[in-house]
């Protein structure tokens, strides 16, 4: 059963890269092969997850130092999550990207970063996951650039550049706990021994590696490839920012504190310090950012910067109820996020429309969109009844108990966050619903909204937002024990 691990890896990729190669009669066959792929992966993925068979030893080059896959209670929450995800952004796509060029190779690598970030999920130690997390800056490359225009292949640099820079400093704490370490797995405490406490060397080094691995979730002041990715195709972006790259980034950073190092010896630490600061600081300056922006996707792009600064905040908190927090905002604002994308790019597709001044009266034309466009949005703010309020009130409640004066500053960042969210998502749902007076809603005449292939996904995040907002306990007991260490 070992061995379905690495299968479920490599089925995805194996799949996807005879996408350009099968010469498909028509698009809905092509359509069909991608989706059934997609679905299976998703669906072994998921058995593995329930029925965790033990460690599978891939590569060996000494007792440190190996490649093997795994499951524990983190990877079951971030393959889990995305394994959930992916087969409807994959649906969401199809509609997408029926007017675009170059479909098989785009979907080819959509398909394989999937492999790739179960790959991610399923890693045993901190080697084999960053072998995982390289492979993800390869193969969303070609996404990135997919447009083939200047300010994408201005991005797609930006982005090597940055993921290259972030790639080096996490390998110094790779390097660090290779020498100092009792082992490369990941234990919760941490795998440093006594030999390896108290120094400043060890701090240093932690902070370099955790700047690194926070440079996909996009962390001041490594965040800006992020808003310049979003000149790739929506369901590109909408894999950047909410699914893929920036959670592999939160998720690696989570192994780093909690499973690498250890919270016992950062905690209380001018490190802790700096990384929790930063973080804080990422918060405000990623809404400050949404709100005077007015593209729509650098808008939403800005907005991601500073919710994955939450989940960076609660990991630097230090605490199993952070760390809870933290793995409850991972996972909710996923669902969130891909669903502001999609409806993002709903009109974009539609409309051809990019500007948020561009979009008045949008809403009354494009009920669906709209309507779970406001959905996400009062859920992003933190309204009760959504699944954002859920998880943000952990953190917030993490950051009080915790006792550090530093993390109650930080409650505080969370309520001007909320307020300036308020401000730059709600003023895209107002002008979209209520135009002025003057407005001539003739010149919408065109204005619809989109086939199900798009309609269909927004309504499943839509109810996944409420109902996590509603009833949201199963799912946060669970994220406690993986917190503590049962799972």
């Amino acid at each position: 059963m070992n061995w379905f691990l690495l299968f479920a890896v490599l089925f995805p990729i194996a799949g996807a890269v005879l996408i350009p190669l099968i010469p498909f009669q028509k698009r809905a066959h092509m359509e069909i092969y991608i989706e059934t792929i997609v679905i299976l992966t998703a669906v072994m993925a998921g058995m593995l997850l329930f029925l965790r068979p033990e460690e599978l030893l891939l590569l060996k080059f000494s007792d440190k130092v190996f490649f093997a896959l795994k499951i524990d209670g983190m990877s079951m929450v971030f393959g889990g999550l995305i394994s959930v995800l992916w087969p409807i952004a994959t649906l969401y796509s199809f509609e997408y990207m029926s007017s675009e060029e170059r479909e098989a190779p785009f979907f080819m690598f959509y398909t394989i970063t999937y492999g790739v970030t179960l790959g991610i999920a399923f890693s045993a130690n901190i080697v084999t996951m960053y072998f995982f997390y390289e492979m993800l800056t390869l193969v969303t490359v070609p996404l990135v650039i997919h447009p083939l225009t200047k300010e994408a292949v201005l991005a797609t640099k930006k982005y090597i550049y940055f993921s290259m820079g972030g790639a080096a400093l996490g390998f110094t704490g790779i390097v660090y706990l290779i020498c100092f370490g009792e082992g490369t797995g990941f234990t919760l405490g941490g795998v440093l021994n006594g030999a390896a406490e108290g120094g400043n060397l060890l701090l240093l080094i932690y902070v370099a590696a955790f700047l690194g691995f926070s440079t996909k979730a996009a962390m001041f002041p490594l965040y800006s490839w992020l808003p310049d990715a979003g000149v790739a195709p929506t369901p590109v972006t909408a894999l950047l920012h909410a699914v893929a790259v920036v959670k592999a980034g939160a998720f690696a950073v989570i192994r780093l504190t909690w499973y690498c190092f250890g919270t016992k010896l950062l905690i209380g630490t001018w490190a802790q310090k700096i990384v929790m600061a930063l973080a804080m600081f990422t918060i405000v300056f990623g809404c400050s950012m949404a709100v005077k922006e007015t593209h729509i996707k650098r808008r939403l792009a800005f907005s991601t910067v500073s919710n994955l600064s939450y989940i960076l905040f609660a990991v630097t908190v230090m605490t199993p109820e952070g760390l809870m927090g933290g793995l409850c905002h991972m996972v909710f604002h996923a669902v969130m996020k891909i669903s502001a994308f999609f409806c993002a790019g709903a009109i974009m597709h539609q409309t051809h429309k990019s500007y948020i001044h561009e979009m008045t009266g949008f809403g009354k034309k494009m009920p669906w969109v709209y309507g779970a466009f406001t959905v996400s949005a009062l859920g992003m703010m933190g309204v009760p009844g959504g699944c954002g309020f859920i998880s943000k009130w952990f953190i917030a409640q993490a950051a009080l108990a915790s006792g550090n004066w530093m993390a109650w500053t930080g409650v505080a960042f969370l309520l001007v966050s909320a307020l300036l969210t308020a401000i730059y998502m709600m003023t895209i749902v107002v002008r979209g619903f209520f135009p002025d007076r003057n407005f001539d809603s003739a010149s919408l005449e065109k204005v619809k909204d989109p086939g199900w292939q798009m309609v269909v996904p927004l309504m499943l995040f839509s109810a996944a937002i409420v109902g996590f907002g509603v009833c949201s306990t199963p799912l946060t007991d669970f994220l406690g024990k993986v917190a503590e260490g049962v799972f």
